[in-house]
């Protein structure tokens, strides 16, 4: 069974002034391409032998340094987005917060849908497809995966068997590394 290596995609001027991002195709600031390029150089001597990155530019733009590096070419999926968070997009975390009755309980349901949006179910759904396709049919041993925080947490959840409605709550931070091996 491969290594996986859940890389998030590096900052955005959104990411630094707290602002929802899901589906908004926001590209990297200054220092998120600083932080793909070191994150390149970092990962060079792994063993990685395939990398899928979601479409968006953030994503796009961390994996192709490190694609470069490694003479590989990245395999774009849109199912690897981050979740579409509807009507909160670009908004700071304040406005969210002030709009929701509840908050906590927003974040906590897994079925709570923004307007417009998607549920965490729903991204639950379609990284679990994708978790599964790619394990009946890996293409390496070691695999990169560029995404954003909300599919990396859902995967690493996924992948340890964990329920979505009281899954483990892991910090993903901008250009991190979540390493999972998996096995029968």
């Amino acid at each position: 069974m491969p290594t996986l290596h859940f890389i998030r995609h590096g900052e955005t001027d959104w990411n630094a002034g707290g602002r929802m991002q899901g589906h908004s195709d926001v590209p990297l600031s200054a220092r998120g391409r600083e932080q793909a390029e070191e994150l390149a150089a970092r990962l060079a001597a792994w063993p990685i032998g395939a990398i899928y990155s979601s479409d968006l530019r953030r994503a796009l733009d961390t994996a192709r340094p490190l694609a470069h590096r490694l003479g590989l070419e990245s395999v774009i999926d849109p199912v690897l987005r981050e979740r579409n968070f509807g009507v909160f997009e670009g908004l700071h975390d304040s406005e969210v917060e002030a709009r929701l009755d509840d908050s906590a309980a927003f974040w906590r349901d897994p079925d709570t849908r923004p307007d417009d949006g998607e549920s965490r179910r729903e991204v639950w759904n379609r990284v679990s497809t994708f978790l599964d396709g790619l394990l009946e049919d890996q293409p390496a041993d070691e695999i990169a995966i560029v995404s954003h925080g909300g599919p990396i947490r859902l995967a690493a959840a996924y992948l340890a068997h964990e329920d979505i409605g009281s899954m483990t709550w892991r910090e993903v931070a901008n250009v991190s590394v979540t390493t999972v091996e998996v096995s029968d």
